[in-house]
């Protein structure tokens, strides 16, 4: 494994994650209990939401997020490109049809409303967003559109612990709200998820279909409660265990300091790259209100050399780990026959590069990698085309 001098992320762990699970250990329960019942708690309190289900992932929160709103085949569903799959899969394990919409701008990679409108069709039940990065999605917007043609709108807030839009946590403007908590993630139990809800009926059919539909759980059973069960729907097995659920409340008691660190952190990146040729830097005036989960850069068309040689010029020049979030959604093979009129996002799926940001990264590792973007554009800059050298920028507008 290469030995980067300022990797893509590093976890944001201590002892008091390892004495939390030893407990659990101790405790002789290790599936899904009262350390998960408290982590559910602990986010509820956190995002402001009247119901917190923990699950498996942040894909079955969506799953479940979906089933939720009573979706499925012959519905239609709004959706981004420019996510990670689990967005668009969710919708398609019920039957839906995911239809994709683009996003804003270089500036903001976040749904674009005016295009949700042009989707919206008498099959359409929902719309889902993803909070890209923790920045947060247009959502007064989206709701307006949502009540005005009666669809249910689903917040996929992996990205976004701790992200507000005016005042309101994210996950929780919508119907259902569903976070992650993966191993590079604000908030991570190195696999867990969790659907936030204020409606209870959602969230009563959540608690049941993550654990196969039975009416009674295991830890129920097993402290005596009850010693029978019925199969009220058929449920998927998406419990949370109690040793993640464990890491999981440490994480939470950690999160106000990592937010603040990562907003420092992005307001240097965002300060030294200002006006920087070649990059555009998106959600300039959205740092202090997200989670800034990733720092995403977007090569302009003044960038002298494409993104995948840059990103090789800062890795093997500067040992600068860099990634890209993400590949289009609508270009993976089981979504390549629908329609996908997307040129913000076309353009921007072969022009983002992601720069690295985490909690135990340091000011002088943020100067590091942003004298490295301007070495390498320096270096570069003998090599560009004539209509670079005339100053032509990206521009493309929705018809």
């Amino acid at each position: 494994m290469m030995k980067w001098t300022v990797p893509l992320f590093d976890l944001h762990f201590g002892d008091e994650e390892k004495q939390a699970v030893n407990e659990v250990l101790n405790s002789k329960w290790i599936s899904s209990g009262s350390k998960t019942a408290e982590f559910e708690e602990r986010f509820a309190a956190l995002t402001g939401a009247d119901y917190a289900v923990a699950v498996n992932s942040g894909t079955a929160a969506l799953h479940l997020g979906v089933l939720g709103l009573g979706i499925g085949p012959g519905d239609e569903v709004i959706v981004p490109s420019l996510t990670f799959a689990a967005t668009v899969n969710s919708i398609y394990y019920t039957g839906a049809k995911p239809v994709f919409a683009d996003i804003t701008s270089i500036e903001d990679l976040t749904i674009a409303p005016q295009d949700v409108i042009r989707k919206i069709t008498g099959r359409t039940k929902a719309i889902m967003v993803m909070h890209y990065g923790g920045f947060a999605c247009a959502m007064d917007e989206i709701m307006e559109i949502a009540r005005h043609h009666g669809l249910g709108v689903i917040e996929d807030a992996a990205h976004a612990p701790g992200a507000i839009f005016r005042g309101q946590h994210l996950g929780t403007i919508g119907d259902v709200g569903a976070f992650s908590f993966f191993s590079n993630k604000n908030i991570t139990t190195a696999e867990g998820g969790m659907l936030v809800t204020n409606n209870k009926r959602i969230a009563e059919q959540t608690r049941l279909l993550r654990s196969h539909g039975m009416t009674v759980s295991s830890y129920d059973r097993a402290q005596g409660h009850a010693n029978r069960y019925d199969i009220f729907q058929v449920g998927f097995n998406y419990r949370l265990d109690d040793i993640r659920a464990a890491i999981g409340v440490v994480q939470l008691d950690r999160l106000g300091e990592d937010l603040r660190r990562r907003r420092r952190l992005a307001a240097t990146y965002h300060k030294i790259l200002a006006g920087l040729e070649g990059i555009t830097v998106p959600f300039d005036d959205k740092i202090d209100i997200s989670s800034n989960y990733i720092l995403p850069v977007v090569l302009n068309n003044r960038c002298p050399m494409g993104r995948d040689e840059f990103r090789e010029r800062l890795e093997t020049g500067y040992g600068v780990q860099t990634s890209i979030h993400y590949p289009a959604a609508h270009r993976f093979t089981p979504y390549r026959a629908l329609p996908a009129d997307l040129p913000m996002t076309d353009y921007v799926v072969e022009h983002e590069m992601t720069l690295p940001l985490y909690y135990e990264m340091t000011e002088e590792q943020v100067g590091y990698v942003c004298q490295a973007l301007k070495d390498t554009l320096a270096a570069a800059a003998p090599s560009m085309d004539s209509d670079v050298e005339r100053g032509v920028l990206f521009e493309l507008k929705h018809a």
